[in-house]
């Protein structure tokens, strides 16, 4: 088999399956409305959860960080592009998250991929929940350390998992927020079982940072949990991109020799971590709590709606509502279906999500308006019709 006839069968199986991924140029990617030739969608795609990637203090900040920094860092942070912006930054996460250390990555997938890496050896062992990110699952199983996935949120499961006799170190990973279904993991309940089994806990809180619990502070401290590592990401409530690792002393330390994500990449531009200091200025506001506050009654408005239209649902209270229609096809026409209503909505199929649970994964925003929510209700009981 040449590499064409490779490439070629397996594009082709995709479309088979209908699960050919295709990408849309748009005007705009992020806030309460897109635009794509021509035509405005009303956003339910984006990660924008607070709809502070428009925000003008943020914007503002990311202009003058370019006028003071540049546009770029000209480096690792090893060699040159460690800044004041970016120590800045990491000393306000640290103290903002209770640790003693922030470390700042240029995204969520590789923060996850160098602390797993960094750390994993081939006697040690990951017991991941299942439904966790693909940037954990792919690093896990990179690494040489043994993968063990537990059932989602499956507590005596995790426990059995952890029983089984290991000659080396061992690492829980599991995501605060869960990115298809929108619920949340009990984070409490895991880390009680893996303290007590000597194990560590990495939660990669892309979805509840900034949007859950007291001024934002995530998923954790909303459950009154530290896990030793945990990853906060800058893409969803932030509105920017990013991401910082949350540990110890010793860890940070750690992570600077081993982590080549770190040592190895050109840093985040330091006009970029001015504007995160900014957007967590905000985040920390009263604004910040009011747009957190606006996002509840968005999200409880749309369950409430959905509860009397015929499809299934999940244990969702975050601004990921999932839509699970099951079928590829299907999910296909409804997303094209709402788009003609002047919606914009992505259909998720596998293998993003599990066999038969293909969906809209709708996501709401503080930058919506109750209008918002009532016509995207509207349009999906026309749709099910």
């Amino acid at each position: 088999m040449t590499w064409h006839e490779r490439i070629n069968i397996a594009l082709e199986g995709r479309r088979a399956a209908e699960a050919f991924r295709v990408r849309k140029v748009v005007e705009n990617g992020a806030g309460r409305f897109l635009s794509r030739e021509g035509l405005r969608f009303c956003n339910f795609s984006s990660n924008d959860y607070l709809g502070l990637s428009q925000h003008p203090q943020i914007v503002r900040a990311w202009q003058d960080g370019a006028a003071r920094y540049g546009v770029g860092s000209g480096g690792s942070g090893h060699v040159s592009g460690y800044t004041t912006a970016h120590q800045a930054l990491e000393e306000q996460l640290a103290d903002w998250l209770g640790y003693p250390r922030a470390l700042l990555f240029i995204s969520g997938f590789a923060a996850n991929q160098a602390v797993i890496t960094a750390l994993m050896g081939k006697d040690d062992r990951i017991v991941a929940d299942r439904l966790s990110h693909a940037s954990l699952l792919e690093a896990a199983n990179l690494s040489p350390a043994q993968l063990r996935r537990f059932a989602h949120n499956d507590a005596p499961q995790l426990s059995a998992l952890l029983d089984k006799p290991c000659t080396g170190q061992q690492l829980m990973v599991t995501e605060g927020v869960f990115s298809m279904d929108g619920d949340s993991a009990p984070l409490g309940e895991l880390h009680a079982i893996a303290q007590k089994k000597n194990c560590w806990m990495l939660v990669d809180d892309a979805h509840g940072i900034g949007v859950m619990g007291d001024e934002g502070r995530g998923s954790a401290h909303h459950q009154g949990v530290k896990p030793e590592l945990l990853v906060v990401t800058f893409g969803k409530g932030f509105g920017i991109s990013g991401a910082a690792v949350l540990c110890s002393e010793a860890v940070a330390d750690y992570l600077l020799q081993f982590a080549r994500h770190l040592i190895y990449s050109t840093s985040m531009p330091p006009a970029q971590a001015v504007a995160l200091s900014a957007s967590l200025k905000v985040i920390r506001s009263e604004e910040g709590t009011a747009r957190r506050e606006k996002l509840t009654s968005y999200i409880q408005r749309f369950r409430q709606g959905l509860t009397t239209l015929p499809f299934q649902r999940t244990d969702s209270l975050s601004a990921i509502q999932p839509v699970i229609v099951g079928d590829n096809r299907r999910a296909l026409r409804l997303a094209q279906s709402l788009r003609e209503k002047g919606m914009w909505v992505t259909a998720i199929r596998p293998p993003t999500v599990p066999e038969g649970t293909a969906r809209l994964r709708l996501t709401l925003a503080a930058s919506h308006e109750p209008e918002d929510i009532d016509a995207l209700l509207e349009a999906l009981h026309v749709a099910s019709q």
